[in-house]
C-alpha cells in the first residue's frame, strides 16, 4: 500500500524534529527557529507552543505525561515545565559537561537514555567529552539525577528507541563518514547495556555515501518505523518498516529531503507524523499500523 504524504506545516527552513504526541495535538521543534510548534489536527492550526527553546532537537514525554526535549544550545535535557518554566537536568560526567543532546528515549523508571553525538571529529571548542555515546539520567530520592555513560562503541549515535518489553533498546549509528547502521543493544539485567547486533546496515552506493537511520517510533506488532536516506546516494529520502530482526517489511519514499523524525498520533494512533531537513511536518493518515506510545497509553 502507497503511504499519501500530507503537508500539514512549513517548510520553515532549517529542520524541524522531535515529533511528539501530548493526547490531543502533536508538537514538535524548529530547532533553528528555537521553538516548539503544536499541530492541532481538529482544527488544522499550527502555532507556536514555547519559544526561546535554545535549539532543543528530540522530544519526548514520560508516563506520567512530562515533556522533555535535548536542549542542544545549552548541553542539557531539559524539562519544560506546565507553567511555562525550563528545569534543567545535570550535565556533566566526571566533570565535563556533555556536548549536544540530539534525541531520547524514556524507560517505565523515568530513566532518560539519550544520544550525544557532536564529539568526536568535532573542533575541541565546541566540545568537553572527547567521545560520542549514549548517555542515561537515572531519576534519584529527593529529586536529584545521576549522570552516567552507556555505550563505549558507538562513533555517532543519533535516534533511539526501546522495545515495548524494554529488554532491547534500538540505536541509529549515523556517523556520515562512518559506519551507518541500526543497531539492537540488549539490556542486561544489571541495567547495563550488551554486545549489539546491527539489524541491517547502510553501504555505499555508485553515488556516495547512503544516509541511515535518523528518528523512529514503535508500531504495536514491535516494528522499527525509521526516517533515512537522502536525494544524494542510495534509493533516497524513506521510511523504513523494520521487522524486531531487521527484516525491511515496508519502503515508503518521501515526497521530500532528509526525513528526521517520526511519531504516531491522533486519538487511534494510527496516523504518522514526520518532520523534516527542511522544516516540513507532514503526516500519513492510512499506514496500515497503530502506533504504540510510553505516554498516552
Amino acid at each position: 500500500m502507497a503511504w499519501e504524504f500530507e503537508l500539514l506545516a512549513g517548510p520553515y527552513g532549517g529542520t524541524t524534529e522531535g515529533p511528539a504526541w501530548d493526547g490531543q495535538a502533536l508538537l514538535f521543534t524548529h530547532i533553528p527557529g528555537n521553538r516548539i510548534m503544536r499541530y492541532d489536527p481538529h482544527t488544522g492550526a499550527c502555532t507556536e507552543f514555547r519559544t526561546g527553546t535554545q535549539n532543543t532537537n528530540g522530544l519526548m514525554f514520560d508516563a506520567e505525561g512530562r515533556l522533555y526535549g535535548c536542549q542542544s544550545g545549552q548541553h542539557r535535557i531539559a524539562r519544560f515545565e506546565p507553567d511555562g518554566s525550563v528545569t534543567g537536568l545535570p550535565n556533566r560526567l566526571d566533570g565535563r559537561r556533555h556536548n549536544r543532546p540530539n534525541d531520547l528515549a524514556i524507560d517505565r523508571k523515568g530513566r532518560i537514555w539519550f544520544t550525544d553525538p557532536f564529539g568526536r571529529g568535532r573542533p575541541a571548542a565546541e566540545r568537553e567529552l572527547d567521545h560520542a555515546s549514549i548517555l542515561r539520567l537515572d531519576p534519584q530520592a529527593g529529586g536529584d539525577w545521576q549522570l552516567q555513560r552507556l555505550t563505549f562503541d558507538t562513533t555517532s549515535p543519533n535516534g533511539l528507541l526501546f522495545s515495548q518489553d524494554e529488554r532491547t533498546l534500538y540505536v541509529a549509528q549515523s556517523d556520515y563518514d562512518g559506519t551507518r547502521e541500526l543497531r539492537a543493544y540488549p539490556l542486561r539485567d544489571d541495567d547495563t547495556l550488551g554486545a549489539y547486533t546491527v539489524l541491517h546496515a547502510f553501504g555505499n552506493d555508485a553515488r556516495g555515501v547512503q544516509r541511515g537511520v535518523d528518528g523512529m517510533c514503535l508500531d504495536t506488532d514491535g516494528n522499527i518505523i525509521a526516517c533515512a536516506g537522502w536525494r544524494e546516494a542510495g534509493p533516497g529520502p524513506m521510511i523504513y518498516v523494520f521487522a524486531p530482526s531487521g527484516r525491511v517489511l515496508e519502503t515508503h519514499p518521501v515526497p521530500v529531503d532528509r526525513p528526521t523524525n517520526c511519531t504516531f498520533g491522533d486519538v487511534d494512533l494510527r496516523t504518522l507524523y514526520v518532520t523534516t531537513g527542511g522544516g516540513h511536518l507532514f503526516r500519513v493518515r492510512n499506514t496500515g499500523r497503530r502506533g504504540w506510545l510510553l505516554y498516552p497509553l
